[in-house]
C-alpha cells in the first residue's frame, strides 16, 4: 500500500469541507449579483469534489472500508447520517451535471430552476462527509 494512503481521508475531509465553502460563497455572490465570481466559486467546488471522488477512490481501493467502533446512541445517528450521505451523494451526481450543463449554455431560466435543488443537496453531501468523517476518523477512531 503507497505510504500517503492513511492520510486520504484527512484530505478528503478538507476536499469536502473546501467544496462546502465554496458552494456557500457561490451563493452568496450570485444572490448579491456577482456572477464572474458564482461562477469561479461553482467551477472551484466541482474541481474540487472531483479531486475529492479520486481521493476517496484511490483510498477504498487500497484500503478498503473501515468499521465504526462507536456505541451507543452514536451507532444509529452514525448510521443515518452515513446513509442519507451516501444517497445524496449518488443522486447529486447527474444534478450537478445537469446544473452546470444549463449554465454553460446559457439557459439560465432553466439553470436557476434546478441548482435551487442542486445547491442544497450538494451542499448536504458536503457538510455530512465531514460529519462521517469526523465520527469516524476522529471521536471514534478505530
Amino acid at each position: 500500500m503507497p505510504a500517503f494512503i492513511p492520510y486520504l481521508p484527512h484530505l478528503n475531509a478538507c476536499l469536502n469541507a473546501s467544496s462546502a465553502v465554496l458552494l456557500f460563497a457561490g451563493y452568496l455572490f450570485i444572490r448579491s449579483g456577482k456572477v464572474a465570481a458564482h461562477r469561479a466559486c461553482q467551477l472551484s467546488a466541482l474541481i474540487v469534489s472531483c479531486l475529492f471522488l479520486t481521493s476517496y477512490l484511490t483510498y477504498h481501493y487500497f484500503h478498503g472500508t473501515t468499521r465504526f467502533l462507536g456505541t451507543g446512541l452514536a451507532r444509529p445517528i452514525y448510521f443515518t447520517v452515513l446513509t442519507s450521505h451516501t444517497i445524496l451523494a449518488i443522486v447529486i451526481v447527474p444534478l450537478i451535471f445537469i446544473t452546470f450543463r444549463r449554465a454553460f449554455r446559457l439557459d439560465f431560466v432553466r439553470h436557476r430552476k434546478i441548482a435551487r435543488i442542486t445547491l442544497p443537496l450538494w451542499f448536504y453531501v458536503s457538510i455530512t462527509g465531514v460529519i462521517v468523517y469526523l465520527m469516524l476518523y476522529q471521536i471514534y477512531p478505530s
